[in-house]
């Protein structure tokens, strides 16, 4: 019972830092990467789908995407859902081609996204504490019912501390990596 609460709590904490890399993915750094358009959806024979489902997209260089749309009607579509999504940025289009130029981020958009960066962190940690919360909530109520000893349900509060301490441990590793990455000119 015990291993089934911690690997149960453990394979949640996952789910967390997996979803913080998607939410970091989508905070832009000054150089061109695909995955920020990750979250840009475009209308595709009524039905709203990612860019990447529409077209190929590629690192032209270190400041510039290049979308290659698998059908020429889409070219407007494509451009049109990268102008309305939020990520601040202006494609440029070039017969079937479409260009997506990353700005240079100023020292305030910077610490804008840091501020956003650090946000997005600490939801992380919350809903990892959540997490441990649940499963000693779940080791209380075993004890209560007599189905673990005092001592088996202080190893288990134990084991789930450490795994919480990794998982804590491994936002924050992502966050100064994500503040690094920011902070590059």
């Amino acid at each position: 019972m015990i291993r089934e609460i911690v690997s149960d709590a453990e394979g949640r904490m996952k789910k967390s830092i997996e979803s913080l890399t998607e939410q970091f993915k989508k905070i832009r750094t000054g150089r061109a990467t695909p995955a920020i358009l990750d979250a840009v959806q475009v209308s595709y024979y009524g039905s709203m789908v990612p860019v990447q489902q529409v077209a190929n997209i590629t690192v032209e260089d270190a400041r510039t995407l290049m979308i290659n749309p698998w059908e020429k009607k889409m070219v407007p579509e494509i451009e049109k859902a990268i102008m309305k999504s939020d990520l601040g940025l202006n494609p440029a289009t070039s017969g079937d081609v479409i260009r997506v130029p990353m700005p240079a981020l100023t020292e305030e958009t910077r610490k804008g996204y840091i501020r956003q960066a650090r946000l997005e962190a600490e939801n992380a940690r919350v809903a990892i504490r959540n997490i441990r919360r649940d499963a000693n909530g779940d080791f209380k109520d075993l004890l209560k019912e007599k189905e673990i000893t005092e001592d088996e349900n202080r190893r288990g509060e134990d084991q789930i501390q450490k795994i919480t301490d990794k998982y804590v441990g491994e936002v924050d590793a992502l966050l100064a990596q994500k503040e690094t990455d920011l902070m590059e000119i």
